[in-house]
């Protein structure tokens, strides 16, 4: 059984544009390339969005940290943000 701090958490921020659609599916892949254990969400509220103060999308917070803003992350940077 998967302890709920195992559980990397992951939010994906965006309206639904084509940069953000890819974001979400790049992330999904290397999550499950590697096999960790994600709570994956989308977020695509404006206010929501401008809540957690990114002006940019889309966006990518993981454990509570913005790392990525305004553009598709590559799957490395990915790989080494989930890593627990």
């Amino acid at each position: 059984m998967i302890k709920k701090e195992d559980y990397v958490e992951i939010k994906i921020l965006g309206p639904g544009c084509p940069k953000c659609k890819q974001t979400e599916e790049v992330v999904r892949q290397v999550v499950a390339e590697e096999g960790v254990a994600a709570d994956i969400e989308k977020v695509t509220d404006v206010m929501k969005i401008a809540g957690y103060g990114v002006f940019g999308t889309p966006a990518v917070i993981v454990d509570g940290e913005v790392k990525s803003v305004g553009k598709i992350p590559k799957k490395e940077d990915i790989k080494t943000w989930i890593k627990k």
